[in-house]
C-alpha cells in the first residue's frame, strides 16, 4: 500500500481524477438523447410554446457551438438572442472548451504515465484514482441533494462575474427550452459517470496487481 502513495502515483492519480471528471462532463454535455428525452419528460414543448423540431434544432446548434471545433459565432436558427445572452454563451463556450482540452491533455498525460508504470508492474496510480476520485461526487452530490437551486445559483456566481446568465425570456427565449431540471439531470449523470470510472479504475488496478503478483 505504501508503494501506491509514491509521489508519482499521487500525481498520476490526480491526472486520472481530472480526466474522469472532464471526460464525464464532455460525454454528458454531448449526449443529446438525454435532452431529447427531457423534451417530453419535462414538457418543454408545452412550457415554451416552441415546436419540438425547433427545440431540437436550436439545442443542436448550441451544443455544436460549444465544441472545440464549433463555429465562432452563435446564431440560433429560429430564436432571438440579446447581446448579454450572446456574451454569456461565449463565456460558457470558453469553459466547455477548457474542459475539452483538459480531457484531451489528461488523457495523453495519463496514458504516457501508465506506459511507464505498467513497465514496472505498478498499478498504484489507478488504485489511488479509484479511491480519491469518488470524493468529488460525494461532496457535490451532497450539496446538490441538500439544495439544488442554491447549488445551481452558487455555481453561476463562481464561474461567471456578471448576471448575464439571468435570462429574460422576452429577449432570450432559449431559456424557455433549458429548464433547471434538465441541468439537474446532467449533474446527476456526470456524478454517476465519475463514480463508474472511479470503480472501474480501482477494479482494473486490483486485477493487474493480482496478475503481476
Amino acid at each position: 500500500m505504501k508503494k501506491s502513495f509514491s509521489p508519482s502515483n499521487l500525481t498520476l492519480a490526480v491526472v486520472f481524477m481530472l480526466f474522469f471528471i472532464s471526460f464525464s462532463v464532455v460525454l454528458v454535455l454531448n449526449f443529446r438523447p438525454l435532452y431529447y428525452h427531457d423534451i417530453e419528460a419535462l414538457g418543454i414543448v408545452e412550457s415554451s410554446g416552441i415546436s419540438e423540431e425547433d427545440i431540437r434544432t436550436n439545442y443542436d446548434t448550441l451544443i455544436s457551438y460549444n465544441s472545440i471545433f464549433g463555429q465562432k459565432e452563435l446564431d440560433f436558427p429560429t430564436l432571438a438572442m440579446s447581446e448579454s445572452g450572446k456574451i454569456h454563451f461565449e463565456e460558457v463556450k470558453n469553459i466547455f472548451v477548457f474542459v475539452q482540452w483538459l480531457c484531451i491533455s489528461t488523457l495523453f498525460a495519463g496514458t504516457a504515465g501508465l506506459f511507464f508504470k505498467f513497465r514496472k508492474k505498478d498499478a498504484g496510480c489507478l488504485k489511488l484514482a479509484g479511491v480519491l476520485t469518488p470524493l468529488v461526487p460525494a461532496v457535490l452530490g451532497g450539496l446538490i441533494a441538500l439544495n439544488w437551486e442554491n447549488f445551481f445559483v452558487t455555481f453561476h456566481h463562481i464561474f461567471f462575474r456578471n448576471d448575464y446568465w439571468l435570462f429574460n425570456p422576452a429577449t432570450d427565449p432559449v431559456i424557455t427550452i433549458l429548464p433547471d431540471a434538465f441541468f439537474l439531470h446532467c449533474a446527476i449523470a456526470i456524478l454517476v459517470l465519475i463514480i463508474f470510472f472511479s470503480l472501474l479504475s480501482f477494479l482494473v488496478s486490483q486485477l493487474l496487481s493480482r496478475h503481476w503478483s
